[in-house]
């Protein structure tokens, strides 16, 4: 929805700031192939830094901003292995705890968000031995 007039206005703007450089290269002699070449060279260049300004703009542009639309937020993760990870979400008022591994991903335990202090929620998702903390969660999510 938003593209279509920024991309038209990325064209007209392209199109006013090349146009002195077309009516010039029309106008000019093309004997000499050194300056053609060079001239094809600083053009190339233009163009390429052109095409990255734009594709720089567009992501500017279509990235969402502000934390109200997002829904999934990352509280913690924590390496568990060369390739697992046990990862803390906040997803629609419900705290998950998840495993991650290639390929798969599993629902370790589900809460809900407690009202403790940041530094409670940093002590506990810091926990240094990551087994205990594993017992206990296994042990509160049998109960």
């Amino acid at each position: 929805m938003l593209r279509q007039p920024v991309n038209r206005t990325l064209l007209l703007l392209l199109a006013v700031l090349l146009q002195p450089f077309v009516a010039a290269a029309a106008d000019a002699p093309s004997s000499d192939f050194g300056g053609s070449v060079l001239q094809l060279f600083f053009g190339l260049l233009l163009v390429l830094a052109l095409l990255f300004a734009t594709l720089w703009l567009l992501k500017k542009v279509s990235t969402p901003r502000g934390g109200s639309g997002n829904v999934i937020r990352v509280v913690s993760a924590a390496a568990v292995g060369p390739r697992e990870r046990v990862v803390v979400v906040d997803v629609g008022g419900k705290r998950l705890v998840l495993g991650v591994a290639p390929g798969q991903v599993s629902l370790l335990d589900q809460q809900e968000p407690s009202s403790a202090t940041h530094d409670e929620r940093s002590a506990v998702t810091a926990t240094p031995d990551f087994a205990q903390w594993l017992k206990r969660t296994l042990a509160r999510r049998n109960e």
